[in-house]
């Protein structure tokens, strides 16, 4: 097949880490016929630099064009001091906007081999394995804002349609699960949240009545992640207890640097991005985790590409990678000496050689 892709590196170990995601796209496109048009264009901090503008109007155009966009973390301490009028974040707001995509799934499963790599207990980590739908669009990060020397304030609104049709997300991806979900808020102080709730209780009642729903209030959640987090399969949640909470379930799998994230909306365009930021203390020195960034681009090859065996693929890449011992440092054992950032990309792409021809010669013998 052809398709279009944007790539936005961003900022920090953004272009270190997006640089492997292209290089697994690459090696896809060329194992199994097809053609992938990857376009780099500016965005966020560097954008800032180079067009006073952290999403310009090229790189958005780019975007709306394209099938699907792979991005890296924007942002940094040179564009966040308290006075500055344009951030890298403005531009990223934007773009989800833009883009319509207002389901931002993030998946988390322990691998065997990189349960050493957590500091919760073994036990506790065996066989977890959910998915986060976090609403993306909506919210107190999308309100409206108000700030004096003596005040400030950020306002936090949801409406039954952007309430309903993450619900929807969630629930048909609980479908083909294990038909269990958790609905996160905090309805005994929230507005917002009382009707999240309700309108919950409604729509799974009326359209999805084979799937076992829970409430559950944000902070009971945060604590029966780590308790007992092999109970969840899907759980979904507005956009600041989103970006929260999926941060703290990072530290099941053991690295932020792990966790890919995909941004869908009513369409097969999809955002592609890991869930951790921009790192500028490390940038530069090859060693941040590129895991994440190429677990997104699998997403990619799933939800927007539709490429269901291309995306296995690359999963199966990664697992045999880390399996095989080949960890960055924020996920290395102590004994062990961690490899860089180009390495752990490079032996994803040369597993993803071996995946190929182990998945070939039998069908060739067949013949």
């Amino acid at each position: 097949m052809k398709a279009r892709i944007a790539v936005l590196a961003g900022d920090g170990v953004g272009p270190e880490v997006i640089d492997e995601a292209v290089r697994c796209l690459e090696k896809i496109a060329s194992l199994f016929g097809h053609e992938f048009a990857l376009n780099a264009a500016d965005f966020g901090g560097v954008a800032i630099d180079r067009h006073a503008d952290p999403l310009p109007a090229a790189t958005l155009q780019l975007c709306l064009r394209a099938d699907a966009v792979l991005l890296g973390a924007v942002g940094g301490p040179q564009w966040s001091a308290p006075t500055a009028k344009t951030r890298p974040e403005q531009g990223l707001l934007r773009l989800r906007r833009e883009l319509g995509v207002y389901a931002n799934l993030r998946p988390v499963r322990v691998l065997p081999a990189l349960i050493d790599a957590s500091t919760i207990k073994p036990e506790f980590l065996t066989g977890v394995d959910l998915m986060f739908v976090r609403e993306l669009t909506g919210g107190i990060y999308f309100g409206a804002k108000e700030r004096t020397t003596e005040h400030a304030s950020d306002l936090c609104t949801y409406n039954v349609t952007e309430i309903e049709r993450v619900l929807r997300v969630a629930a048909q991806l609980a479908r083909a699960r294990r038909r269990k979900l958790v609905s996160i808020d905090k309805a005994n102080v929230l507005e917002t949240s009382r009707l999240w709730r309700e309108v919950c209780t409604r729509l799974m009642q009326s359209e999805f009545a084979d799937i076992q729903l829970e409430h559950m209030l944000v902070d009971a959640a945060a604590m029966h992640l780590i308790r007992r987090p092999r109970d969840f399969d899907v759980l979904v949640t507005e956009n600041m207890f989103g970006d929260i909470l999926t941060d703290e379930a990072a530290m099941l799998c053991g690295s932020l640097g792990l966790l890919p994230s995909a941004s869908l909306g009513d369409g097969k365009r999809g955002l592609y991005e890991p869930i951790h930021g921009s790192a500028p203390d490390i940038a530069g020195r090859g060693i941040a985790n590129p895991y994440g960034a190429i677990l997104s681009a699998a997403l990619l090859l799933r939800h927007s590409l539709d490429l269901q065996t291309e995306a296995l693929a690359l999963e199966a890449a990664v697992a045999r990678a880390l399996t095989e011992g080949a960890r960055t440092a924020d996920i290395a054992a102590p004994e062990a000496n961690p490899c860089s950032t180009r390495a752990a990309g490079a032996a994803v792409v040369a597993r993803l050689g071996r995946f190929f021809m182990e998945q070939s010669l039998p069908a060739a013998r067949g013949a």
